[in-house]
């Protein structure tokens, strides 16, 4: 058998058992659960009063809705989430409507429906929204694998060879271009790389080496030679920050995907605002009326209902259907236009699946954070180009693989991993921007064998304080500071902790007097940490009004501050270190500081692991250990 068709086979297989595992542990988790429960567990808002309802960019309706106050349980609703809006009237008549968060508080959520028109049923009864599992990303990647599969004399049978190992990809000649100054040396030659590629290229972008910087400058490049470029990433987070990258590089950017999932800064630039604010959008809004008075008039209660009314209301009904069918056909010309002006289109990997590109086709796609992708998401956007460019860093965060067994038989081992190890061309950005030199150096030698140089000047980037050390670890052993864990989500945290982070906030605000306050980040792996910590600092009267984030290190990745604090937790007499054994988390949480890097942590519990035994010497040799009873008391 091809050796293509046996890689894309064992992609299915492996999704499959990945989607199985999924679904069963969402259906364990919420099937069986009475609505009380559900409620109890913050997967279903009920009673809920809708407070306003109307449309929002798209023209698509929306409901916010609250809950009561008593009603204070955890909830499981976040923006993206899909979820269904119903109500039980009179006669046990359901009625649902599906839709999208928008946004979640902690009693207030409002959802974009997924119709352009607002339920009749509003006030029949009492309001419930339940949470619902997100099937879609799967049921894409399910049909980019058999179009995959069934390529034949195309691109994308190209890219069945090419990305399964059976050809390497073809180069043509480096074009000779003068860059603007900001590029470097290694920045420059990746861009002449992805020129050249004429199936695939790699940039391989360590923290703070400018890969956002590179992606952009070979698109503006790009759409010299090209109608319109396509960029993706796997998250939405940095689907947003490369769409803003190449906006303020003066391209004309079209950001495709629900709302919802679009940054509130990002939102002029999302397909629908565009719709929205064309001159053209007015027309169509006002046949849209048009057509909803038409099905209003034909609606109106009659006490008398012959066959004249029943000939009337025919009559206004097919009125508003032709009125609609006109509206939309104006709307489709209108996107049609947009889409054909944009010089990019952002999205994710799963939103490239959209029905407004369904019958188009670009000739490059760029793909960041591709390190971050499941493969099988990785070829959703393939069938639409010719030229694959791949930007990301295996030595930071991985795709979530959440069986055990799929993540066994190599799901977890993401397309880009995998090429960087075969492909005779690649392109290492070289140079980092970011962080102090010192700040740099241990993840240096273990991740990037001491390859990356620190940009000049970066040395001075410390605290204007009597100690600036750019690196400090605070060592909790012998201390008793052992972590605790949350019975219901098994969550650990650690509050002894949190008490060495406040004594280093005190530390930088008695020395800060009148001078600037940095940019602080407080991070651990570990949720429970997270939200203990973000509980105390609101309560404190000192640092409850700085400009603190609290955050997983996960939800951090492609940020970064002046100071970063990272709770590492993990204190027991056993050695059990959990989520800390991902090395990858640890590089992303080490390199996201510019000026200062604190880790707090038990020597005693993550000494016995080679990565942070490596970490402890590093930090004895640098004058970077500290003890927690020193700095306690000192």
């Amino acid at each position: 058998m091809d050796q293509g068709i046996r890689h894309i086979r064992h992609l299915q297989e492996l999704l499959a058992i990945e989607k199985q595992v999924d679904l069963t542990t969402w259906q364990e988790k919420v099937a069986r659960m009475s609505i009380d429960d559900r409620v109890r567990h913050g997967l279903t808002w009920k009673p809920v009063q809708v407070m306003q309802s109307g449309f929002a960019m798209g023209d698509k309706a929306f409901v916010t809705v609250v809950r009561p106050p008593h009603h204070r349980h955890d909830s499981q609703f976040k923006a993206g989430s899909p979820v269904h809006f119903y109500t039980e009237a009179a006669m046990a008549k359901r009625h649902r409507i599906s839709g999208v968060v928008h946004y979640s508080t902690d009693r207030k959520m409002q959802i974009i429906l997924n119709t352009d028109e607002l339920p009749d049923w509003l006030n029949l009864g009492p309001i419930g929204v339940d949470l619902e599992f997100d099937n879609r990303s799967y049921t894409e990647m399910e049909k980019a694998l058999a179009r995959a599969l069934d390529a034949r004399g195309n691109p994308l049978a190209e890219f069945r060879q090419i990305l399964s190992g059976q050809r390497q990809p073809d180069f043509g000649a480096t074009p000779d271009l003068a860059f603007p100054e900001g590029l470097n040396h290694a920045q420059s030659e990746a861009v002449r790389g992805i020129l050249s590629a004429r199936e695939l290229a790699l940039v391989h972008g360590p923290p703070g080496t400018g890969k956002t910087t590179t992606l952009v400058a070979a698109v503006r490049e790009l759409v010299i030679r090209e109608r319109t470029v396509l960029v993706c990433a796997a998250s939405n987070t940095a689907t947003d920050v490369l769409t803003e990258r190449l906006a303020a590089a003066g391209l004309q950017v079209v950001r495709i995907g629900h709302i919802s999932r679009v940054d509130e800064r990002l939102l002029d630039l999302t397909l629908d605002a565009q719709v929205a604010a064309h001159p053209d959008s007015r027309e169509i809004k006002k046949v849209k009326i048009q057509a909803a008075q038409a099905r209003k008039k034909a609606g109106t209660y009659k006490r008398t209902f012959d066959a004249e009314a029943r000939a009337d209301r025919r009559d206004g009904y097919k009125e508003a259907r032709e009125l609609m069918d006109w509206a939309r056909h104006l709307e489709t010309r209108l996107v049609e236009q947009i889409l054909d002006s944009a010089q990019v289109i952002c999205t994710t990997l799963t939103g490239a699946a959209h029905g407004l590109l369904d019958k188009r086709q670009f000739t490059s796609l760029i793909i960041d954070e591709a390190a971050q992708a499941l493969e099988p998401a990785i070829w959703i956007p393939l069938a639409k180009v010719e030229r694959l460019v791949l930007a990301g860093d295996p030595h930071q965060l991985p795709p979530t693989v959440k069986s055990a067994e799929a993540a066994r038989k190599g799901l977890n081992v993401t397309v880009m991993e995998r090429l960087l190890t075969t492909l005779p061309q690649m392109h290492l950005l070289t140079v980092q921007y970011r962080m102090n030199p010192a700040i740099m150096a241990f993840s240096n030698t273990w991740f990037y064998q001491d390859q990356l140089l620190a940009a000049e000047g970066l040395e001075q980037r410390t605290l204007p304080v009597s100690d600036p050390r750019p690196v400090l670890f605070i060592d909790t052993a012998g201390c008793g500071f052992e972590e605790k864990i949350n019975p219901e989500t098994k969550s650990r945290y650690n509050p002894d902790e949190y008490v060495l982070v406040t004594c280093h906030l005190e530390s930088l605000r008695h020395e800060l007097v009148e001078k600037e306050w940095p940019e602080i980040a407080i991070l651990s792996p570990y949720r429970e940490q997270v939200e203990y910590i973000e509980e105390e600092i609101e309560k404190d009267e000192h640092y409850g009004t700085l400009p603190i984030r609290v955050q997983t290190i996960d939800g951090f990745q492609g940020q970064e501050m002046d100071v970063v604090i990272l709770s590492l937790v993990r204190s027991n007499s056993r050695s059990e270190i959990g989520f800390l054994q991902d090395y990858r988390r640890m590089n992303v949480a080490m390199t996201r500081a510019q000026r200062q890097l604190v880790v707090i942590g038990d020597s005693a519990t993550i000494g016995n692991d080679p990565f942070y035994a490596k970490f402890l010497d590093h930090c004895q040799e640098t004058g970077a250990w500290r003890s927690a009873w020193e700095y306690v008391n000192g």
